[in-house]
C-alpha cells in the first residue's frame, strides 16, 4: 500500500503502514539502546560488505602506460603490465616497486586503506620491527655438589672447583671438607644423623670458607633406607651479599649501542668485549644459547635476546591486530569474517523462517490429519543428530558455505514452526477469516493475504535472536573444525588458533571481542523488537 503524502508516521511516497505497525515502529525507535544497536549493526554489515574495498592486496586503481585499470573489480593478467606472456594475476605490490613503473611519473597505483588480503601471507621482511639484539648480563650464583664419606673426605664432586680454590673437579676429589670449610655443630650433627640412617629434616646454613668464599651449604631432607648410606651429598650455593641487577645493552647489526652505557661495560677487557661482539653478530644470523662469563671472580650469564619473527606474531604499527599462524593480517580476516558471519546469519534466518512459515502455517490452518501427520514427521526429524549429519555430509561433499547453510537450515526451522502453527490455529477461527471463506476465497489467498500478515509477530520477534544464534553456531562449528573450509576467514578459526598458540593473546582477544559485540548488538535489537511488539505494554486495567 502506498503512503499518503504528509501522514505523520510514514515514509513519504513509499508505503502506508497500518496504525498498529506504525505505533510499533515508533515504540522501537523510542528504545534508544535497541535503535542505536540496530544502526550500529547496519553500519557493521555495510563495512563487512565493503571489505574488498577496505582490505585487499589488490589495488583499487592503477594508471599504467596511459590506461586505467581497476584490479579490485576486474581480473588482469601479468602480461598486461609486464609483457611476460603469463596469464596469472600480477603481484601489484612488486609492480609498484619495479623500475618500469617508477620511471614514468604518470603511473599511479592506489591500494585500499588496509593493503592486505585475507589470504595473503605477509613475509617476515615486510614486518616493521626493530632489528636489535639486547645483551642481558645477569649475575649468577655458583652451584656445586659434593658427596662426602664419614671422615669428611670427598668421594665425588660436580662444579665445585671454585668452592675449594681448585682448577678442576678432579683435584677436588679426596680432599677433606673440614680443611676448606669450617663445619658448625648443627651441620656436623645433620651429617652424622644421615650416616646413621636416621630421618633428618632439610638444613641450610651459611658458611665462610678458609679462602674467604661465602656459600650456603644445603642438606636435603633424608628418609631412612634399607642400608646405611656410604656417602652424603652436600649442595654448595654461592652467597652474594649484595646481588646485582641484570645489565641490559642494546645493539644494532652495525654494533652501535642503542642504550645507556653502564660503567660495568667500560670496565670489561677488550678480549671479553670482542667475544660478546662476535656473539651479537652470530645472534643476528641464528639463535644462540646463553654464555657464561667470569669477570673479577664473579660469574655472569649473558643472554642474547632478539625478537625473531615467528607466526603468529604480535601487533605492530602496520598490523595493529597482529598476524595469525600463517602470517595473515588478523584485522583483515576479522572484517572478512564479519561479512561471512552476517551473510550466513541473514541467509540462514530467511530460509528457516520461510520454511517455518510454510510448515507451521499449513499445519495450523488445515489441522486434523495433516497437522497430526506433520507433527509426527517433525518429531522424527528433530531427533536426528545434526552434528553427525553435518560431519557425514562434509566428508562426502566437502565443507562449504552452501553445504553448511543447507545442513543447518533443514534443522533450524522446527522451533519457529511451532509458534507459527499456534498463530494459525488461533487466527483461522477469527471472524475476518470466516468472512473470507464465505466470500469463496481460496485457501492460498486466505493464508497469504489475511492470516499471514497478522501472524508474523513470532517471526519478527525471533528474527534478531535467530540471527545471533546462527552467528554463534557458525563460530562454534569453525572452532571445532566442522564449519567453513580452511582458509576461509572465520572468528571461530582464529579462536582455534588461539587455543593452539597460548601466547598469542591477540588471536583470542580481538575475534572474541568482534563476536561479542555483534551478538550483543543482535540481542539488544531483539529485546527492543520484542518490547515493541508486546501487546501487554499497550493494555490498561480499568
Amino acid at each position: 500500500m502506498m503512503f499518503s503524502e504528509g501522514e505523520p508516521n510514514s515514509f513519504p511516497l513509499l508505503f502506508v503502514l497500518n496504525p498498529i505497525t506504525a505505533k510499533r515502529i515508533q515504540k522501537f525507535r523510542s528504545i534508544k539502546r535497541a535503535y542505536g544497536a540496530f544502526w550500529i549493526l547496519i553500519i557493521l554489515y555495510v563495512i563487512g560488505l565493503s571489505a574488498n574495498l577496505l582490505c585487499n592486496n589488490l589495488p583499487l586503481y592503477v594508471h599504467y602506460s596511459g590506461k586505467s585499470y581497476f584490479p579490485v573489480l576486474f581480473y588482469y593478467t601479468d602480461d598486461t603490465f609486464t609483457g611476460s606472456g603469463q596469464n596469472t594475476r600480477p603481484d601489484y605490490k612488486r609492480l609498484a616497486q619495479s623500475s618500469t613503473f617508477l620511471n614514468n611519473s604518470e603511473n599511479e597505483i592506489i591500494f585500499p586503506p588496509i593493503p592486505y588480503g585475507p589470504y595473503e601471507n605477509i613475509p617476515p621482511e615486510m614486518i616493521d620491527v626493530e632489528n636489535l639484539v639486547t645483551v642481558r648480563i645477569q649475575p649468577e650464583k655458583r652451584v656445586g655438589t659434593v658427596n662426602i664419606r664419614p671422615d669428611y673426605t670427598i668421594a665425588k664432586s660436580r662444579s665445585c672447583s671454585w668452592f675449594f680454590s681448585q682448577a678442576n673437579n678432579r683435584e677436588v676429589r679426596n680432599l677433606n671438607l673440614e680443611e676448606y670449610w669450617p663445619l658448625s655443630p648443627p651441620l656436623q650433627e645433620a651429617i652424622a644423623g644421615r650416616f646413621k640412617n636416621k630421618a633428618m629434616p632439610i638444613l641450610t646454613t651459611r658458611v665462610v670458607g678458609r679462602g674467604n668464599q661465602s656459600a650456603h651449604i644445603i642438606l636435603s631432607p633424608y628418609t631412612p633406607r634399607s642400608r646405611v648410606p656410604k656417602t652424603v651429598r652436600l649442595t654448595f650455593r654461592e652467597a652474594l651479599d649484595h646481588p646485582k641487577e641484570a645489565i641490559h645493552l642494546t645493539f644494532d647489526n652495525q654494533l652501535n649501542i642503542h642504550s645507556a652505557l653502564p660503567l660495568f661495560w667500560e670496565a670489561l677487557s677488550t678480549r671479553l668485549k670482542e667475544e660478546i661482539f662476535d656473539k651479537i653478530q652470530q645472534r643476528f644470523r641464528e639463535v644462540i644459547q646463553p654464555e657464561v662469563m667470569e669477570w673479577k671472580e664473579a660469574l655472569y650469564r649473558i643472554h642474547f635476546d632478539k625478537e625473531d619473527i615467528t607466526y603468529p606474531f604480535r601487533p605492530t604499527a602496520n598490523h595493529c591486530l597482529g598476524l595469525d599462524s600463517s602470517g595473515r593480517d588478523v584485522l583483515t580476516r576479522i572484517l572478512y569474517a564479519l561479512r561471512i558471519a552476517l551473510n550466513f546469519g541473514f541467509l540462514l534466518v530467511l530460509v528457516t523462517m520461510a520454511v517455518s512459515i510454510l510448515v507451521g502455517g499449513v499445519q495450523g490452518y488445515f489441522g486434523g490429519k495433516i497437522d497430526t501427520f506433520g507433527q509426527r514427521i517433525i518429531e522424527i526429524w528433530e531427533s536426528l543428530p545434526f552434528i553427525y549429519i553435518l560431519i557425514l555430509m562434509g566428508s562426502i561433499y566437502g565443507r562449504s558455505f552452501s553445504l553448511l547453510l543447507i545442513c543447518y537450515g533443514i534443522f533450524n526451522w522446527i522451533g519457529v514452526s511451532y509458534y507459527m502453527r499456534g498463530e494459525f490455529f488461533k487466527l483461522r477461527d477469527q471472524p475476518f477469516v470466516e468472512a473470507a471463506k464465505c466470500m469463496g476465497l481460496p485457501s492460498r489467498k486466505i493464508i497469504l493475504n489475511h492470516i499471514l500478515p497478522n501472524g508474523l509477530v513470532p517471526v519478527i520477534t525471533f528474527f534478531p535472536f535467530s540471527l545471533v544464534s546462527a552467528i554463534g553456531i557458525l563460530a562454534a562449528l569453525d572452532y571445532l573444525g566442522f564449519g567453513l573450509p580452511s582458509p576461509t576467514p572465520s572468528w571461530g578459526e582464529l579462536l582455534a588458533q588461539a587455543q593452539e598458540y597460548g601466547h598469542a593473546w591477540w588471536l583470542a582477544l580481538y575475534p572474541s571481542l568482534a563476536l561479542f559485540v555483534v551478538m550483543l548488538l543482535g540481542v539488544f535489537v531483539g529485546e527492543g523488537v520484542r518490547s515493541a511488539f508486546d501487546p501487554r505494554n499497550d493494555t490498561k486495567m480499568e
